[in-house]
């Protein structure tokens, strides 16, 4: 559905098939990276891999952007979003909502310059490539 939204906008290409948590990817570089919910519905190396290859691709100060639903230290999680995780990791124990701190924590080349709450209990996560 990317595709068909995109179609005729001359500064968009097309989409790639991507894996994540695959050690190459089918691009060389890129401005930016913007990932919308996926870290909660795929293993915890998906999560990783993204990092780890967005790492790769961006140059300094370039954004990574997560969209999803999360957890936060301190902050009280929406009983819809606890539901949805305990739904999730009974689909697949490797699934569920993960945590900003853990995330952050793994994000080794990047620093966390931005948290934003978003509509439905989502937050936006706004790395920047150091």
């Amino acid at each position: 559905s990317i595709g068909a939204w995109c179609e005729g906008i001359a500064n968009v290409l097309p989409p790639l098939d991507l894996d994540a948590a695959a050690g190459t990817w089918p691009v060389a570089g890129a401005d930016a990276v913007l990932c919308v919910n996926m870290v909660h519905i795929s293993p915890w190396d998906a999560t990783l891999g993204l990092l780890a290859g967005a790492a790769k691709l961006l140059p300094p100060d370039a954004p990574l952007i997560l969209y999803g639903p999360f957890l936060q230290a301190g902050v009280p999680t929406a009983p819809s979003n606890l539901a949805f995780d305990e739904s999730l990791r009974a689909r697949d124990s490797r699934w569920g909502l993960r945590s900003v701190e853990a995330v952050t924590a793994a994000a080794t080349s990047f620093s966390l310059d931005q948290c934003l709450a978003m509509p439905a209990n989502n937050l936006l996560l706004v790395f920047c490539r150091r």
